[in-house]
């Protein structure tokens, strides 16, 4: 089709004529391929978007004149993209009722975020005792203070001003708890419940039985439970035929017996199956091995492993790398021998010589031990202690600390300052200084004296309640019983450190004395789980005792 003419003169306009002629559909100049019967022509844009004819072929509409042809040709429709796999529930029917204990807010201020798909009652009662306990620097005045922001920024999200906007429920994740999904419900109206006449109707732990009771009754086709840390409360909800538990979101294991040891036994047949792709080779003093094969995805770095056959020599070592689907190890300094005597004590067993390995070696940051009374935690790590900070000037000063949770009745205030404050609590420290003086035979009184005094120049016994805010610099720090500390106690000490900062963690988990507090939840069971694997951090649980005959019988029959 030829163009118009140029216009002749400015501000000339086309003519009709010239304006349709161009509008019009322009004649075609060659035949149109035919296709198959089968399959009929089909506009171009349709052509153009064929995604799915593999899988879904389309069937299209014959062409129709310019003058009748739509404006926009139907496609089909794209499919569905994947949506989101939504979280599977626990059970099929409503979402269970969890009614809390105020010990439980108290134990764990992030509880309330902590039931998943479950919704959360809590009585008034409970708000009353979180307010009578906020009051203090007590780390339980600290949890309840925590619990009444959370509520409040719950409370923040209601959409009315008055209690109706309570009714339904506040969504627990609206402040960012999106594993949240249940709501939280306050009791907003009395409870009338006949409780037993045995139980005194003004304590509180009875009134919160009473408001299980009621919403057992209101909401039958609903589990509605009783959570609480008291045993006691348990107990008697239990003797009421009211379902009650024990808050487990805290334990981080279920059984202690599942904690990491630090330590793992090597097949006999460790030699055949892996020794045709063993790579060797010796350097500082100590031989590597290269091993692949089925042993490597269970392994972990700074873990120790052993093989003892008889007839053939034993192998002792550390995992020291972990790459893809190979592992080395590297044989260990024999701390048994006294040519390699730390501060005058030898290794008696093979977990003290693998200890004793952790504790000397200054790539490894944070080291936990475990174990039994009388294994020898406190002594090794004490030598391994002076030996760096005398000897070797690695760090500049040993700092002990310890939680002061009395193992009978509280004796009252302690005079002098912190350190002399702190002194009843570190019997077990002088005990071992003691034995640690004593190898000394050679210097006489006068040099065991001076020893003492200056080996105690270097040692610093420090509380844990003025831990908060300070920094330690190329410190051996000592935190012995630390099974008496909780996650986030363990938590605040364990930021303390600074660069070229060592910090050992020694405790018993069979000994723990800190109320509401488990194997399962204690703060150094929370270490040991987490640290597991870290390159710079290392764990060893010392199985067999070495205090005496007397100690070791009885922490086995008593």
């Amino acid at each position: 089709m030829p163009l118009p003419k140029p216009p002749a003169k400015r501000a000339a306009l086309l003519s009709t004529a010239d304006f349709e002629s161009q509008a019009a559909p322009k004649p075609a100049k060659r035949p149109a391929k035919t296709r198959p019967a089968a399959e009929p022509a089909s506009p171009a844009l349709l052509d153009l978007f064929d995604a799915n004819a593999e899988t879904a072929p389309v069937v299209a509409k014959p062409a129709l004149p310019a003058a009748h042809a739509p404006l926009k040709t139907p496609r089909p429709a794209p499919a569905p993209a994947p949506a989101a796999r939504p979280r599977k529930p626990r059970g099929t029917g409503p979402a269970s009722l969890f009614v809390l204990d105020t010990n439980v807010l108290m134990h764990d201020p992030t509880s309330l975020f902590r039931f998943a798909e479950h919704d959360i009652y809590l009585p008034m009662i409970t708000l009353e005792e979180l307010d009578s306990h906020k009051k203090g620097m007590t780390e339980v005045a600290r949890n309840a203070r925590q619990v009444s922001r959370d509520l409040d920024a719950l409370a923040a999200t209601m959409p009315s001003r008055n209690a109706a906007g309570m009714t339904d429920g506040l969504p627990l994740n609206g402040t960012g708890h999106r594993e949240a999904e249940g709501k939280l419900f306050f009791q907003t109206n009395l409870v009338n419940v006949s409780l037993p006449s045995g139980l005194p109707q003004g304590k509180a732990d009875n009134q919160i039985l009473g408001v299980v009771q009621a919403l057992r009754e209101q909401q039958p086709g609903r589990d509605v439970v009783l959570v609480s840390k008291d045993i006691n409360m348990r107990i008697k909800a239990r003797a009421l035929g009211l379902p009650a538990e024990d808050y487990f979101n805290d334990k981080t294991l279920e059984d202690g017996d599942l904690l990491y040891t630090g330590v793992l036994p090597l097949p006999a047949d460790f030699w055949d199956r892996h020794g045709k792709t063993m790579e060797s080779w010796q350097q500082g003093g100590f031989t590597f091995y290269r091993i692949s094969g089925p042993l490597v995805p269970v392994l972990l770095v700074n873990q120790f492993v052993f093989l003892e056959a008889p007839g053939a020599a034993p192998l002792y070592a550390k995992v020291t790398e972990i790459t893809g689907k190979t592992a080395v190890l590297r044989t260990l300094r024999e701390y048994t021998h006294t040519k390699n005597a730390v501060w005058g004590v030898t290794a008696r067993n093979r977990e003290q010589n693998f200890a004793l390995n952790l504790l000397m070696d200054p790539e490894c940051d944070f080291i936990t031990l475990t174990g039994t009374a009388g294994t020898g935690k406190t002594l090794m790590t004490l030598a391994a202690g002076l030996s760096q900070v005398m000897d070797d000037r690695r760090y500049t000063e040993i700092i002990v600390t310890r939680v002061t949770v009395p193992v009978g009745e509280d004796i009252g205030f302690l005079p002098g300052t912190e350190e002399e404050k702190m002194g009843p609590w570190m019997g077990a420290l002088d005990d071992n200084l003691e034995v640690l003086s004593r190898g000394d035979g050679g210097a006489g009184e006068w040099g065991r004296a001076a020893t003492n005094d200056l080996v105690r120049s270097k040692i610093k016994i420090k509380s844990l309640n003025f831990m908060r805010g300070r920094t330690f610099l190329n410190k051996f720090v000592i935190i012995d019983e630390a099974q008496n500390l909780t996650p986030k106690q363990m938590k605040t000490l364990i930021t303390r450190a600074g660069p070229g900062t060592k910090i050992v963690c020694l405790g018993n988990l069979a000994q723990i004395d800190t109320p509401y507090l488990t194997e399962g939840s204690s703060g150094l069971t929370y270490a040991v789980d987490r640290f597991k694997g870290w390159p710079h951090s290392g764990h060893v649980t010392l199985a067999r005792g070495e205090r005496s005959r007397l100690a070791d019988f009885a922490s086995e029959v008593l």
